[in-house]
């Protein structure tokens, strides 16, 4: 149909993971079910490390949680587990709907992390975001 080849013409000069009818795609492999680490944060490293290999950059779409889930062997509400705690580290945001966009690499994700945590220290040991910042510049840099 003429209408839907316009919107797929349009949309794939807007993001370009839409040309040919194309679903962003991440190279998974499947879980280790033996390993003791709980299956969320399998889910979550596999996510990082194709992240920060480069299968998806900053502003790119991943797949949503119930392909990701297919592709990985696991339930859909492990993957949405693990991409709440990849949302929490700043390396994704999930939009409306079911789009998973990519925020950050993983390594600034980390330190964003950390720099959360501070804060929460921080402020449950009394010191208001002013003084710790202070307290943050008043330290040497190398």
């Amino acid at each position: 149909m003429v209408i839907e080849a316009t919107i797929i013409v349009f949309m794939s000069s807007v993001n370009p993971a839409l040309r040919d009818n194309e679903e962003p795609t991440l190279g998974l492999t499947r879980l280790d079910r033996s390993n003791p680490t709980l299956l969320h944060e399998q889910v979550a490293a596999e996510i990082r490390r194709a992240i920060a290999e480069g299968e998806a950059g900053p502003g790119e779409r991943i797949p949503q949680a119930r392909d990701l889930a297919a592709e990985l062997g696991v339930n859909a509400n492990t993957v949405l587990r693990a991409l709440r705690v990849l949302r929490d580290e700043g390396v994704v945001e999930m939009g409306r709907g079911r789009s998973i966009r990519v925020t950050s690499t993983p390594d600034r994700s980390v330190v964003a992390l950390k720099l959360k945590e501070l804060v929460e220290l921080a402020r449950q040991q009394g010191y208001r975001r002013d003084e710790l910042v202070a307290m943050l510049e008043s330290l040497p840099s190398h």
